[in-house]
């Protein structure tokens, strides 16, 4: 599909919009929160599709179920706190899946949000199922990825899909044809169940591969300051108005990032570690969209207001160098 800039608009809600509980949790954290860096004005928003603007600094919600990604949250009403939250501080874009859980996620959304907000963009995955004991199963039949479309409609409430990504098995390894599962899920975008669609886990020559079959609006693959392998896949959806979400912006998996370098730089801008990696990120390019995970409001006010933090040329030159390192 053409190009396609990021848009300077933003979007904000009032605190009146949203119920009672979330509101107080908003209030509490507030009157505890340490004096770092806070979010003043509204998010910008990348424009994707005439029917498809979010906003760059969105939502992950991996980290609502219980450990593993498995099972129900330690405090449900905490996890529905933090969705709101989230919807009410301006993001515009929630990252999920049923295989979080699986399915509890999705029902947390759903029992959050639901009827859900005009411009609020649910983007889910599909291509895995979860074992009896938590494990992770690349599921690619096409007659499975149509389930688990479906699954994901009934347990999000919706009628249709407003983005769904296929999450291969190749996380810049196996570079295997996506073009069957791909396909499947381009008839069910035909059939007017998803709207758009995108990649996870995916090499370049994938996403050339599904380009072929459907146009994708979205490649969600772990990047940040120490992982750059997907350098050029960036360049490349920036030039092609595709959106590129980053997952684990600290770090590989759960093990987050340590640097010095990164300390230092947050320490000069008064700022954490987390807000710096994750600015650094949207500066790193136009087309760059974020869902940074946390099961706490307090936390995610920290990373959305990583959004309004504008790094000096110096300092993103300094933060270069960890990849660099990195890679030796």
């Amino acid at each position: 599909m053409p190009g396609r800039p990021a848009v300077p608009c933003h979007h904000r809600r009032t605190h009146r919009n949203l119920p009672l509980d979330a509101r107080r949790a908003i209030r509490n954290d507030a009157a505890n929160r340490p004096e770092r860096l806070l979010m003043t004005s509204p998010l910008q928003t990348l424009t994707l599709a005439d029917d498809l603007r979010i906003s760059r600094m969105g939502y992950g919600a991996m980290q609502l179920t219980g450990p593993g990604v498995y099972g129900p949250p330690k405090d449900r009403a905490e996890a529905i706190g933090v969705l709101r939250a989230a919807v009410e501080l301006g993001v515009t874009h929630i990252d999920t899946s049923d295989f979080y859980g699986p399915v509890v996620v999705n029902e947390l959304i759903r029992e959050a949000l639901h009827p859900y907000p005009a411009d609020l963009h649910i983007v889910t995955k599909v291509g895995v199922r979860r074992s009896a004991g938590g494990g992770w199963i690349t599921s690619l039949d096409p007659a499975d990825l149509k389930a688990q479309v479906h699954e994901n409609l009934q347990h999000l409430g919706l009628e249709t899909l407003d983005v769904v990504n296929l999450r291969t098995a190749s996380f810049g390894g196996d570079a295997s044809s996506v073009a069957e599962p791909f396909g499947a899920l381009a008839d069910l975008r035909e059939q007017g169940l998803i709207r758009h669609l995108g990649l996870s886990g995916i090499t370049e020559s994938q996403l050339t591969q599904a380009q072929a079959i459907a146009p994708v609006v979205t490649v969600q693959n772990q990047y940040n300051l120490a992982d750059r392998a997907d350098d050029d896949l960036v360049d490349r959806c920036a030039e092609e108005g595709i959106a590129y979400a980053a997952f684990f912006p600290l770090g590989g998996g759960f093990s987050p990032l340590r640097s010095r370098i990164l300390r230092d730089v947050a320490h000069r801008l008064g700022a954490t570690e987390q807000q710096v990696a994750l600015a650094w990120l949207l500066q790193r390019s136009p087309s760059m969209v974020l869902i940074p995970g946390t099961s706490s409001v307090a936390h995610l006010r920290e990373n959305i207001a990583a959004a309004e933090l504008r790094l000096p040329d110096e300092a993103v030159v300094e933060l270069d160098t960890i990849g660099q390192i990195a890679e030796r």
